[in-house]
């Protein structure tokens, strides 16, 4: 095999954009928040989980800076499709979940639904990375979701920060709790199973 015909090897480093960077501070924000919740619940300092919460839009800013800026520069990398898709699910789909977690939504019912979410956050990515192209069209540019874009369950981030401020969390949770069959259920958790849901609909939110 001569030298030109062996395979280039790839290196991640010099891949990596500027927005590529941003994208990665999206994820950051994310896990930050997931082991700020963990400190919380070890140390039941409230500044800790107001801390997770605005990293939470703090990530969306970045989310968003990112796009911009691959459209500016024109530097927009292999990487950047994937490493959006990764980031968005920490950020936007396991963060929020474990605040749910956090704040006292700990029935089996409640666990159920969460995971469910997140699963269907990582379907609805996977889904829009797969049909983008064919979405795009002839114009390549793609007009429309298919579905919620996960970055909406930041909607429910502010309806627990509400709640957290009104100190209407853990055995104070609203609507309170209820035992279907052998598990507990938070009502409040259906807001999870609801934005899951839509997140896989074939509901068409058009893309600005």
């Amino acid at each position: 095999m001569t030298e030109s015909e062996r395979p280039q090897r790839f290196s991640m480093i010099r891949e990596f954009s500027l927005a590529d960077l941003l994208t990665l501070g999206n994820g950051a924000c994310g896990v930050v928040s997931v082991f700020l919740c963990l400190q919380y619940i070890a140390e039941d300092e409230p500044r800790f989980l107001w801390t997770a919460f605005l990293l939470l839009p703090a990530a969306f800013v970045l989310d968003a800076l990112d796009g911009w800026v691959a459209r500016k520069t024109k530097k927009g990398s292999r990487l950047g499709g994937d490493l959006d898709s990764l980031a968005d699910t920490i950020s936007f789909g396991v963060a929020p979940a474990v605040l749910a977690y956090t704040l006292g939504m700990r029935g089996a019912w409640d666990a159920i639904i969460l995971v469910l979410f997140v699963l269907c956050g990582i379907a609805r990515l996977a889904r829009f990375n797969v049909t983008a192209e064919e979405l795009a069209g002839p114009s390549g540019k793609v007009k429309y979701f298919e579905g919620t874009p996960i970055p909406t369950s930041l909607g429910i981030v502010a309806v627990l920060g509400v709640a957290f401020w009104m100190d209407a969390v853990h055995a104070d949770l609203w609507f309170g709790q209820a035992r279907l069959g052998p598990w507990l259920l938070h009502p409040l958790a259906v807001l999870y199973a609801v934005s899951g849901s839509l997140m896989i609909s074939t509901i068409r939110i058009p893309k600005p």
